[in-house]
């Protein structure tokens, strides 16, 4: 009983640090395949150059996906032009092979942290640019294709002041 209470409380705090979503997007991949050309271009513009935001890279994925992780190359561009490229790296399954995200039937959903606690000081549109820098191991060449793939997505949240 007390790991159920520490779980509901845990899931109140976490619900608790935003406000609400201020932006969300997908773009599909084609016929459920990555292709490492194909970037995935997202543009918002914040209401607020004061707030604090966090922002989330959004998958889905099918039984299709061969891997258990999942390296990223995001870039966020601002109106005044000022960019920032990051590589990331996420795990998609557990060592057992079970996948870590949520869904029902085949077709799995992933929300995967991006940016946390970002402030957007410029008035306008800011773009994130995203593609997958997946390698075979010991490969220098990346993948031409990641199947499994379905559609990327960006979440933008506004925190909690």
């Amino acid at each position: 009983m007390g790991r159920l209470l520490t779980g509901f409380f845990i899931v109140l705090i976490g619900m608790g640090c935003t406000k609400g979503v201020e932006y969300a997007q997908y773009q599909s991949t084609d016929s459920g395949s990555w292709h490492r050309d194909q970037i995935m271009e997202f543009q918002f513009e914040p209401a607020d150059t004061l707030a604090h935001y966090s922002a989330f890279i959004l998958l889905r994925n099918d039984n299709a996906y061969p891997y258990s992780n999942l390296f990223l190359i995001a870039e966020r561009t601002g109106p005044d032009g000022e960019s920032q490229r990051d590589t990331l790296e996420y795990e998609m399954a557990d060592p057992a092979g079970n996948w870590m995200g949520s869904g029902t039937g085949s077709v799995v959903e992933n929300k995967l942290g991006y940016i946390k606690d970002v402030v957007f000081p410029v008035n306008g549109v800011y773009t994130v640019r995203i593609s997958h820098a997946m390698r075979r191991n010991g490969s220098v060449e990346g993948l031409e294709t990641l199947p499994g793939v379905l559609d990327v997505g960006l979440q933008l949240e506004l925190n909690q002041e």
